[in-house]
């Protein structure tokens, strides 16, 4: 499984980089809104921080306007994927831009049925968002597993499921467990995945014993 990061936070793409967990990052609008940063510059200096996929997304809501915004992002480095919401003019988009070799990834996917669609457009990656169906008495892991199966039986579909929204470790381990290719992951709940009491009790007690010998290794 791949981890994604969702943020557009230098420092925390660069420290969370530097532990080898992260292969790509999702960005929005939002997200780098929050920066208060240009989102061209922005969006270069993350590709050059992680060489794997960087989702920059557009902001034209009709399908010229997204081929021409996603033309552009994908000249800011070879590892910008494209990013256009599941509706009909961005559809049209992704098989546009998959077609000119760009990666494309099409987010706000909440049924199987719109997954299929985004397979069928050339989608490097489609985004279901667990969290939002989750909110709405809706379950979201379901649609992880619907998606799975639906996309395992053509193998003519090459589109990667990109589990988003995730609230917590649990929505990792299950869409793990479901095969997704990738979750992409708040730089919080990447940490909570290090974490267990019986670790730190653990750790704690190695520590103590080793202390009473007196030694050390250097």
């Amino acid at each position: 499984m791949k981890f994604f990061i969702d943020t557009a936070d230098i420092d925390d793409i660069r420290e969370l980089a530097g532990t080898g967990m992260v292969d790509g990052v999702t960005t929005n609008p939002s997200l780098v809104a929050k920066t208060g940063r240009p989102f061209a510059d922005t969006i270069a200096e993350i590709c050059a921080i992680v060489p794997g996929p960087i989702s920059a997304e557009v902001t034209a809501t009709d399908a010229d306007g997204m081929i021409a915004e996603g033309r552009k992002l994908a000249q800011i480095a070879d590892n910008v994927a494209v990013k256009v919401p599941l509706t009909v003019d961005g559809l049209r988009a992704c098989k546009t831009l998959s077609d000119e070799s760009t990666m494309v990834n099409v987010t706000l996917c909440f049924s199987a049925a719109q997954a299929i669609l985004a397979a069928k457009a050339g989608a490097t990656f489609v985004s279901p968002f667990v969290g939002r169906l989750d909110d709405t008495g809706t379950d979201g892991m379901g649609l992880i597993s619907d998606i799975v199966e639906i996309y395992a039986n053509y193998p003519e579909f090459e589109t990667e499921v990109l589990v988003a929204s995730i609230r917590h470790p649990m929505h990792v381990v299950e869409a793990a467990r479901l095969g997704a290719e990738v979750v992409t992951i708040p730089p919080k709940i990447l940490g909570q995945l290090y974490n267990h009491p019986l670790t730190d009790k653990g750790l704690a007690a190695f520590l103590a014993d080793w202390e009473k010998t007196g030694q050390t290794i250097l």
